[in-house]
């Protein structure tokens, strides 16, 4: 009856605790657009809605094929409802990662119990890059939630009644293969087939279901083909990545995915590290990270005995991913957001299984550890960074942070429980910190979108704006009301009647120079590559020695 009552405390808490974390996950929508990524996707769906053209991507007024076009459907669908807002274009990233956050619920309640499944959305809304991810939002948000909604609607098709699972699964599978290509179906595979093969359910696993599966994933992303192909294969005219007669379809399947990990495609990067992903982890999936990890030692260890008995879902679909993410020289921090659901079902299992002893005090050691660390590092970044003119809000929901951890800490009540809880209460203010205070001043210092918010209080004349091309200045496009013109020196450009504003890299004015083109300096931008962040830029002492500069012109 204790343990009951308990347990009926303890959902109230996750409840309220998730609704928390949702907060903390919304906070993120109002913050500028980050460069160069999400300014990028941000300016190529405004283009999209400014021209009512939902088939053609252009970047800079040229034809970009690069990502597939989901992403950019949703966002120019806000804009078209919203308005071209900050919030509007990171609104339906956010909503999909919350549904991506639901599904992950409703998958571990069904493969363990209901609180399982409540641990496993809250330790996934407060894993680290899960609200980086929200606030920066790129490809990831949409793909977190599409493929666990298709993982679980395909893990509903293993029982009788299977056609409108697996119809449903194939959906979101499509769409998340039209929102970063058809690599986005291996955490799915991986999840599935993974667990057949390892239960040995060979019926289930060689069943012509999966057939029409992948039929109905074809059928789904033909908008996506279609769109392609009458953008680039119907033109060889075209120039793509320097070469004429470049298919968009080719490029969708292999080019896009297969070229980028053998490195052989259009696009190519120079070395991959095998360890990444796996100290990225470490940061990325905090405060969760060591706990995870020690998770999947015990879910093999355990799972070897009674292969047979176990779930595999998660740590199949986790690990093939991690293992060819691991493999490509493609490797950036965020990709491994895709599969924090899998991590967090394996981690809220583990935390449920942990029984009073050595072992729990150890862990619980640890975890403390990593608190008080995390809480160090936000005051040294604090004390170093020197953020400037901060909220009131920000203030309010630091408070409240602060004071939640120490109700958790001083219930009597809960003590078994409690570390996990007082880790949830840490992340809420970390990230609080970050979304509110950090990454606020942080973008004062992306120049593009400081300009143009310049521009949209200053251009009474409402003067058109041109862009010298020289970088990725993306925020401009965005942000800037006016008509955008765009300049690549050593080409024949089409520039609006004078007079008119040019933004510019201070280092490019003498080349404009000596092109003829001269003007009035009306304001100068300090700036730096904010996604690439040096010790000397966010010591406050230092920052100046690293900053550059850009500027904007009046040309008569």
């Amino acid at each position: 009856m204790i343990e009951s009552s308990l347990t009926d405390q303890r959902t109230k808490w996750l409840y309220a605790f998730i609704a928390v974390a949702v907060v903390v996950n919304l906070s993120g929508l109002f913050v500028t657009i980050m460069g160069p990524d999400g300014a990028l996707y941000a300016s190529i769906a405004k283009t999209m809605a400014v021209n009512n053209n939902f088939s053609d991507l252009f970047v800079e007024g040229r034809d970009w094929l690069d990502k597939p076009h989901f992403p950019f459907w949703a966002a120019a669908l806000s804009f078209k409802l919203f308005g071209f807002t900050t919030w509007a274009y990171k609104l339906p990233g956010v909503l999909i990662m919350l549904m991506g956050v639901w599904y992950t619920y409703k998958f571990a309640k069904d493969l363990y119990t209901k609180e399982t499944g409540l641990w496993a959305a809250l330790i996934l809304l407060t894993a680290q890059h899960t609200v980086i991810s929200n606030m920066d939002v790129r490809a990831e948000p949409y793909l977190t939630g599409f493929i666990m909604a298709s993982v679980y609607y395909f893990y509903k098709g293993l029982r009788q009644g299977w056609l409108i699972p697996i119809t449903l699964g194939a959906l979101f599978a499509a769409c998340a293969v039209m929102t970063k290509g058809i690599f986005a179906l291996i955490p799915v595979t991986g999840a599935i087939v993974g667990h057949l093969l390892l239960t040995r359910q060979w019926t289930l696993l060689f069943n012509w279901r999966w057939l029409a599966a992948a039929i109905l994933v074809l059928i789904f992303i033909s908008p996506e083909l279609w769109c392609l192909y009458r953008q680039f294969d119907l033109h060889p005219e075209k120039l793509v990545f320097g070469k004429h007669g470049v298919s968009g379809l080719r490029f969708f399947f292999w080019d896009s995915q297969f070229g980028r990990f053998f490195n052989n495609g259009p696009i190519k990067k120079s070395a991959g590290d095998p360890t990444f992903f796996l100290h990225t982890t470490l940061w990325a999936y905090l405060p969760w990270s060591f706990l995870f990890y020690i998770a999947v030692v015990q879910h093999i260890r355990s799972g070897a005995k009674k292969v047979r008995e176990t779930e595999w879902f998660n740590l199949c679909g986790a690990g093939l991913t991690f293992l060819i993410f691991s493999a490509s020289k493609f490797q950036l921090p965020f990709y491994i957001t895709i599969i924090f659901p899998f991590f967090s079902v394996i981690t809220a299992g583990y935390i449920l299984r942990l029984v009073p002893g050595k072992v729990f005090q150890r862990v619980k050691v640890m975890q403390q550890i990593i608190l008080v660390l995390m809480v160090v590092a936000v005051a040294a970044l604090q004390f170093y960074f020197h953020p400037e003119n901060l909220s009131v809000s920000f203030a309010f929901f630091m408070l409240f942070a602060f004071l939640l951890f120490f109700v958790v800490t001083f219930n009597k009540k809960e003590v078994y429980h409690k570390i996990w809880f007082q880790a949830a209460a840490v992340a809420f203010f970390v990230q609080f910190y970050f979304n509110l205070a950090f990454y606020p001043q942080l973008l004062k210092y992306q120049p593009d979108s400081e300009a143009a918010f310049w521009i949209n209080k200053n251009n009474n004349d409402h003067l058109p704006v041109v862009r010298v091309l020289n970088g990725l200045a993306y925020s401009i496009d965005f942000y800037t009301h006016q008509e955008i013109f765009h300049y690549r020196l050593g080409e024949d450009n089409k520039l609006p009647p004078k007079p008119y504003l040019l933004y510019a890299d201070a280092e490019m004015l003498p080349a404009l120079g000596n092109a003829g083109i001269k003007g009035q300096v009306l304001k100068s931008f300090k700036g730096y590559h904010i996604t690439k962040l040096k010790g000397k830029f966010l010591n406050y002492h230092t920052r100046n020695e690293v900053l550059g500069e850009s500027q904007l012109m009046l040309i008569k």
